[in-house]
């Protein structure tokens, strides 16, 4: 259990930030405009980015490419996944009429409902989970222009 507290951590302060954050835009009735949901990004790549240094130095010499890589991915899913399920909960149960004022232009088009919203909600956050560890990941990895490692490639 305790090779997957840092995703757990990590994953639960990450949603709690995108839940703070969406409820917050709630007040001011900004939810409902897309161009707002920019900044999860933000939010995630804070925390996805803490999530890897607090890893990094827990693991010391230890640090290894995959496992530091997965760490990440299964600390975005975690977010992604609790965040998910709270938009589902507030798009039904709270806020019923949440959906329809985020689709008002698709409502009469296409026939989306609250399954297709939660997909893309989850789909957005596992594409941004899985840039921002590809992205981090190089700034972590260890260099290979060492002068050890020329030595065993010649």
């Amino acid at each position: 259990m305790k090779k997957y507290s840092i995703p757990i951590k990590y994953g639960v302060a990450i949603s709690a930030g995108l839940i703070a954050y969406f409820l917050i835009l709630s007040l001011f009735n900004l939810h409902i405009n897309p161009i707002y949901s920019l900044f999860n990004g933000v939010i995630m790549g804070y925390g996805m980015f803490e999530a890897i240094k607090h890893y990094q130095l827990q693991q010391g010499k230890k640090f290894k490419y995959q496992k530091g890589f997965m760490a990440l991915l299964l600390t975005g899913f975690n977010a992604t996944i609790i965040f998910t399920i709270f938009f589902g909960i507030y798009a039904t149960e709270i806020n019923p009429d949440f959906p329809d004022n985020l689709l008002t232009m698709w409502r009469t088009d296409y026939g989306t409902g609250i399954g297709i919203i939660l997909f893309v909600v989850a789909i957005m956050g596992f594409a941004t989970t899985l840039v921002l560890a590809l992205t981090f990941m190089q700034l972590f990895k260890d260099s290979w222009n060492t002068k050890s490692s020329q030595k065993h490639s010649v």
